[in-house]
């Protein structure tokens, strides 16, 4: 029986949010294409109706979750003036919520140690989404008028949270986990010149 477009678009699109959440829960590696076919609720026989491999799947899923990343970066900052617009995104990205909503949360936390194994399409595709989410984050420093490289600052700041939640996670003490997020905030923060107390003092000023 022959579906609709519309019908297969929507199959398409399960097929892709399963997997970026199963991606990010379990690793590359970690699931294979019938577990992901059965928890988005279809045959496995039906993949290759859609994907002519798992490569392409995981380029597909990477481009979706990036995108998705960015989404969030923006809801989260929504409204807010630049330097608070900061503030507030590491406060979302270096928290316990982050570091426990792991199948949910950013890929480079999630995926960046199973990459080197991926194909060259896979990396390119982590390449492309690493890339967009420094560039906003380039583009919000600038806004700041944060001094120094905001290209470079940006750069840095992407990599100190991601090792904070990255680190954070692979920790078994709870106390010592959170300790290293809220350190980490906190430093990130001093660095861009958005701390609390600091922003608190430009209100008032």
């Amino acid at each position: 029986m022959r579906v609709s477009r519309e019908k297969a678009a929507e199959n398409r699109e399960r097929i892709v949010d399963t997997a970026s959440r199963l991606f990010r829960e379990k690793g590359f590696d970690g699931v294979g294409l019938d577990a992901i076919m059965k928890d988005a609720g279809l045959t496995h026989g039906g993949f290759y109706a859609h994907f002519k491999s798992k490569d392409a799947l995981l380029v597909e899923a990477l481009e979706s979750v990036f995108a998705s990343s960015r989404r969030k970066f923006l809801r989260a900052v929504d409204g807010l003036p630049p330097r608070h617009a900061l503030a507030t995104y590491i406060d979302f990205y270096v928290s316990p919520r982050h570091r426990d909503d792991r199948a949910n949360g950013c890929p480079i936390t999630a995926l960046n140690s199973d990459l080197p194994r991926q194909s060259k399409a896979v990396r390119a595709a982590f390449d492309g989404g690493v890339k967009s989410l420094v560039a906003g984050l380039e583009q919000r420093i600038a806004e700041a008028s944060i001094e120094g490289d905001a290209q470079a600052l940006a750069a840095s700041v992407i990599s100190a949270m991601a090792g904070a939640v990255a680190i954070s996670r692979a920790v078994t003490d709870p106390v010592l986990s959170d300790q290293m997020l809220a350190t980490a905030r906190e430093s990130i923060k001093a660095r861009l010149g958005v701390s609390d107390a600091e922003l608190s003092r430009s209100t008032l000023q």
